[in-house]
């Protein structure tokens, strides 16, 4: 998907694109490629697949959820090289993101990004989510918090339920297999005050793979205990 294609798509399905907007998506493929040779940020590089499976896959949230209706907070959780928060910050300006990342690299490249792009509300931080949805300051605080192929759906639903407010979304961006992970996240998403809305499958354009959005909805506080000390929801998860 060249640029064009990405553009066209983007008008297709009703999303808000500007030529200022394409400027910032060209402006993040050079420094994503130009870090890239630094730090591991991606395997993806190739400017084609960036504008497909990096830009186009992270704005897919954007069909499903409504951003662009007043203003509202995401928590972005362990999100890399800033996908899905970036190219959404970029479409919707009004967006208020936090970033949260255990590698400070990743934080830094963030930093750069975010003012190459002259992105104003955007929040960074270089912390454990596990640690961090314990923090007063951020827990139960976000309209929607997202997570892109970070981890297992029982896994995401300890480190992200607990940062959306109550009558707030999570919006977990996985591939092909969620399925079976939705199946065996059931009883996490329960006990940490969440309730499935939907799981959306659907094809990305060029033949480039199924993925699925899958929106649960905050309707009870989380339990004080979750999420649990750094490392644990991963070797134990909830079951």
């Amino acid at each position: 998907m060249n640029p064009e294609e990405f553009k066209a798509e983007l008008q297709k399905q009703g999303l808000p694109v500007t030529e200022e907007k394409m400027a910032q998506f060209d402006r993040y493929l050079e420094l994503l490629q130009e870090w890239n040779e630094k730090i591991n940020l991606t395997a993806i590089t190739e400017r084609e697949e960036v504008y497909l499976k990096h830009f186009y896959d992270s704005l897919t949230a954007g069909l499903f959820i409504d951003f662009s209706q007043g203003v509202h907070s995401l928590c972005d959780v362990g999100s890399g090289a800033g996908f899905p928060s970036i190219p959404l910050k970029i479409m919707y300006p009004e967006l208020e993101i936090t970033i949260v990342d255990s590698l400070n690299k990743r934080i830094q490249f963030l930093d750069t990004l975010r003012k190459e792009l002259g992105l104003d509300g955007v929040h960074l931080y270089h912390d454990r989510a596990e640690t961090f949805g314990q923090n007063k300051q951020f827990r139960a605080s976000f309209d929607f918090v997202t997570a892109r192929a970070v981890a297992r759906m029982s896994v995401l639903s300890e480190l992200c339920l607990p940062l959306a407010k109550k009558g707030g979304t999570f919006i977990a961006m996985k591939a092909a297999n969620a399925d079976q992970e939705l199946e065996d996240a059931q009883k996490a998403i329960a006990t940490l005050g969440g309730k499935l809305r939907e799981d959306i499958a659907f094809d990305l354009p060029k033949e480039a793979g199924e993925r699925h959005i899958i929106l649960i909805d905050k309707t009870k506080e989380t339990p004080n205990k979750y999420p649990r000390k750094p490392g644990t929801p991963n070797k134990k998860p909830i079951e």
